[in-house]
């Protein structure tokens, strides 16, 4: 049994950035991450064309900015760089293969257990902490809706964290569930490659610009209220796009920013997509009522076959399948109780960085937060 005064689970952004927080006060940690390498939604589950959706100065993690020849909208291959940068320059090593299998803390001794089968060696290992930080994030695994018939179809059906390019589904007939930024970037990319493509609009959903999103995070920068910056963007988006209504897609009834700050949804931010679904080379459906074979069926009585189905459809928080207690900072569902701010914080020393559906800014936020009130907590003993 290994002891340290704080263990981290995950080796995303947020466990990366708590542990350089961590590294530059002097705090030992030991960061256990599942899969073969840190940052694996970047390196491994990103589709090629993906870029960050904010610009690069809501995107930094603490202590490190971009290079200042770096794009606004930061590619995958360019934040790849800058978080290999990053653990270099703080000193971050995490555990790879490290699969956590259970956490608990025991209160006679005051401490966190932790139990990680060590997939490299197939032995299990035990950790022993003061504090324990879940860096494991909302996005720890994809979901696939239960669609009836599923079951029963003929082709391949995937996550879009599955998804890398549109080149092997050349003259083949796909269909993406979802139109959120995923979504959206994959049904591009793969009418791009030639491929028939049709996408799912399930939910209502605001289509704005890289350039309209940049000026409302400005014009929140200035103080202006959100309901301002709101409106501004909305009619902006219209201005560019024109009623999106006419193509198969719904409006909210709040404003973007609203939506992002009240439940994490982000806007979604076209990059060509909606230009090719106004000349029909993307055609949009309303949601599946079922499946049988390689025939879809849709809300609106239309009937169609596909090859492939690619699910464009989120991720879902795995703390509940390995922490043991916590319920004072997490709900069931694995997701935080709290509201943002006051989001990182549980008892016992235990602490959740990358929950705050605030993106890498939340991010940065968590982990200095963490790295402080840990310091505070051992000056006091």
């Amino acid at each position: 049994m290994e002891p340290v005064e704080v263990v981290i689970i995950g080796a995303g952004p947020a466990g990366l950035a708590t542990s350089a927080c961590l590294n530059r006060l002097s705090i030992p940690n030991i960061v256990l991450e599942r899969e073969d390498c840190y940052a694996s939604l970047w390196k491994k589950r990103a589709y090629d064309r993906i870029k960050l959706h904010l610009a690069k100065e809501y995107c930094e993690l603490p202590f490190m900015p971009f290079p200042s020849d770096a794009p606004t909208f930061v590619p995958r291959s360019g934040f790849v760089n800058y978080l290999d940068n990053y653990v270099s320059q703080f000193g971050v090593n995490p555990r790879c293969n490290r699969s956590v299998e259970s956490a608990y803390h025991d209160e006679e001794s005051g401490k966190w257990y932790i139990k990680a089968k060590n997939l490299d060696l197939n032995v299990h290992e035990e950790y022993i902490a003061k504090f324990l930080v879940v860096a494991t994030g909302e996005n720890s695994e994809g979901i696939i809706p239960e669609v009836p018939g599923l079951d029963s179809f003929d082709g391949e059906f995937i996550h879009s964290s599955q998804y890398q390019n549109g080149q092997k589904y050349k003259g083949k007939d796909v269909l993406v569930v979802g139109c959120g930024n995923s979504g959206m970037e994959i049904s591009y990319d793969l009418s791009n490659w030639g491929v028939k493509t049709s996408i799912v609009a399930r939910s209502p959903v605001h289509v704005l610009t890289t350039d309209i999103v940049y000026l409302g995070m400005r014009l929140f920068s200035y103080g202006l209220p959100c309901k301002l910056v709101d409106s501004i963007v909305i009619l902006l988006s219209k201005w560019r796009h024109g009623d999106i209504s006419n193509y198969g897609f719904s409006l909210p009834t709040k404003g973007p920013f609203y939506i992002k700050q009240t439940v994490g949804r982000t806007p979604t931010i076209d990059v060509g997509a909606l230009d090719k679904i106004k000349r029909k080379e993307i055609q949009v459906f309303p949601s599946i009522r079922g499946i049988e074979g390689s025939k879809i069926k849709f809300a609106n009585g239309e009937i169609k076959q596909f090859d492939a189905i690619i699910f464009a459809t989120g991720y879902k928080s795995t703390v509940r399948h390995w922490l043991k207690g916590g319920k004072d900072l997490f709900d069931e569902t694995g997701m935080p109780n709290l509201c943002f701010p006051d989001i990182w914080k549980g008892e016992n020393g235990l602490y959740c960085a990358g929950f705050a559906r605030k993106g890498l800014l939340g991010i940065s936020i968590d982990a200095q937060n963490i790295a402080k009130d840990i310091s505070l907590a051992l000056k006091c003993d």
